[in-house]
């Protein structure tokens, strides 16, 4: 059996002695009252509204189902306020949340549904048809829909969800015969007191799945210690950044990635304000939000950085209250880094982890950012790098990183031989990252161990390659992966995204890596792209990429026969 401290928040954390989620609304809701705590086209909800709003969802969930306390409830929302209302709802309900990607297939969502033993469902009515194509492979025994404006005053809202359906037409039609529009389950469930909960804090929160690039999701159970105690330990670090950060923090990650979803708690934790950007990949939209705003933090990630950095009207936005920028989910580049700092005249703070973990391992103090880092071990944590036999290595070598606190999952849902695998015998978990620890205790990511190219029997990281070409004047962005060669077992293949107007010089990108990376280290061939792969919180899909080279390598073969 795993060792592990799912089950208990460090005491020296947790002054106010929370055991739950639920138990941590109610203690913001009378601390911040009126004040501000997620705004979404316009409406915003304050701490009260949360409170009220979520505990009329959870009367309907315990008065109007038949659903359990355990019971599983997915959750497949975009960006908008009915996200907390819905999360806190479930949560005060007694149900385990299960966060679903609004852009999966019904293939990935079925997969999901089952695995959890979803029985309820709550979906923004734009993807109820993906529902409906599995409806009779799934067993959903409560459906509710909601709509862009739902939460909106009477007026705007009919504005807003027509707009949505009719203008941009992102509402196809469906059946959902059992659906429930989320607004009447609000409006009954206020004539409805629910009953507070006796959570433990090694009670199962969310089931958080992996983001499935290297094969098949997995579920990873979060338990309510280990998300306040992550919730905490980030906390404790950012009190170290300017006054104010949390003031207005623009989000636009996915809250259904544990990333945004972790760091939307620590911003409620400390009174603070979300502005909830529906969908990012609408640039000039978003650029647009952000005009209006006068934002004190951002939360983002390198491919968010490096295209919003791109445009004009981004870079003529005024910064001055901007406090706080933090980088997580995949490397940050310094090219990036130092865009963003000269255009907003913010640095970035970048830290680390992964949903198995909270999701943060380690996080860069905003007073004493060391770039090139992912920072210091969170409070209550230990890490170590191992070798292949798990043992520890000295400190500047690399090797695997692994990871022990109360941050750290219970385990994979109903995969006890996953679960094992994915721990140490001393109960640490296996992140899976190639890493250095330097002296003073601050962490360096080489890179993922299962892309790692071996040349030769040399080991070449990825990062390190797309670090070195990100420099490069004429790429905005791009991804190394590893395939095969007769005559050194792998080489390196760069896939790059050319700035407007840049034609590929693929002999030039070669000389640039010359300048710096040892030969066995340099592409051998390199290919422009207009984008790279990549998940729906900006991961480049390398697993794809890898896919793709086999696949033209074959045509290639198939033409030459």
């Amino acid at each position: 059996m795993v060792q592990h401290a799912a089950d208990r928040i460090p005491e020296y954390l947790n002054p106010h002695n929370f055991t739950s989620l639920p138990q941590l609304l109610d203690y913001l809701s009378q601390r911040y009252g009126e004040r501000p705590a997620f705004t979404s086209f316009g409406q915003t909800l304050s701490f009260r509204q949360l409170d009220r709003l979520s505990a009329a969802f959870a009367g309907y969930l315990q008065q109007q189902t038949s659903l359990e306390p355990g019971d599983r409830i997915a959750i497949q929302l975009p960006n908008l306020i009915q996200y907390p209302v819905v999360l806190f709802g479930a949560l005060r309900a007694g149900l385990v949340v299960v966060n679903t990607n609004p852009l999966y297939t019904p293939a990935e969502m079925r997969h999901q549904f089952r695995d959890a033993g979803v029985k309820a469902l709550v979906v923004h009515r734009s993807m109820a048809g993906k529902v409906e194509a599995i409806l009779d492979q799934v067993e959903l025994d409560y459906i509710f829909t909601t709509q862009v404006g739902d939460l909106h005053d009477p007026i705007r809202r009919v504005l807003l969800n027509a707009a949505v359906k009719y203008l941009k037409k992102m509402e196809p039609a469906y059946c959902l015969p059992t659906e429930l529009p989320l607004l009447e389950a609000l409006n009954m469930g206020r004539k409805s007191r629910f009953r507070p909960m006796d959570y433990q804090p090694g009670d199962l929160a969310v089931l958080q799945y992996t983001g499935g690039t290297t094969g098949v999701a997995k579920g990873a159970m979060l338990t309510h210690a280990n998300l306040i105690s992550n919730m905490l330990q980030a906390q404790q670090l950012l009190d170290r950044a300017p006054k104010g950060w949390q003031e207005l923090v623009v989000a636009p990650l996915p809250l259904y990635h544990i990333y945004a979803f972790l760091i939307s708690l620590v911003v409620m934790s400390s009174g603070g304000h979300s502005l909830l950007i529906t969908n990012p990949r609408d640039l000039n939209g978003f650029v647009a939000t952000l005009k209006k705003a006068s934002p004190t933090a951002f939360i983002g990630l390198n491919t968010l950085f490096v295209a919003l950095c791109g445009l004009p009207a981004f870079r003529a936005l005024d910064f001055s209250r901007l406090r706080l920028t933090v980088s997580g989910g995949m490397a940050l580049t310094q090219a990036a880094a130092d865009q963003w700092h000269q255009v907003t005249g913010c640095p970035v703070t970048e830290g680390y982890g992964l949903t198995e973990a909270s999701p943060v391992v380690a996080f860069n103090p905003p007073d004493a950012v060391r770039f090139g880092t992912i920072g210091v071990p969170m409070a209550a944590s230990e890490v170590k790098v191992v070798d292949q036999q798990h043992v520890r290595v000295n400190d500047g070598e690399k090797g695997m990183l692994c990871v022990r606190g109360p941050q750290v999952m219970k385990g994979y849902w109903r995969k006890p031989k996953a679960t094992a695998k994915a721990f140490t015998a001393d109960g640490y978990l296996i992140t899976g990252d190639i890493a250095i620890q330097e002296a003073d205790g601050y962490l360096r990511i080489v890179d993922r161990a299962k892309d790692v190219i071996i040349v030769s029997g040399f080991n070449v990281y990825p990062a390190e390659v797309e670090d070195r070409v990100c420099t490069h004047p004429d790429v905005i962005e791009c991804a190394a992966i590893g395939v095969p060669d007769e005559h050194s077992g792998e080489v390196v293949q760069l896939y790059v995204v050319l700035r407007e107007g840049a034609q590929l010089d693929e002999a030039a990108v070669i000389d640039w890596c010359a300048e710096h990376l040892a030969r066995y280290k340099i592409p051998r061939r390199v290919i422009a792209v207009t984008e790279l792969p990549k998940t729906n919180v900006g991961k480049v899909l390398r697993r794809e990429l890898r896919d793709q080279a086999v696949q033209s390598k074959a045509a290639d073969q198939q033409r030459a026969s």
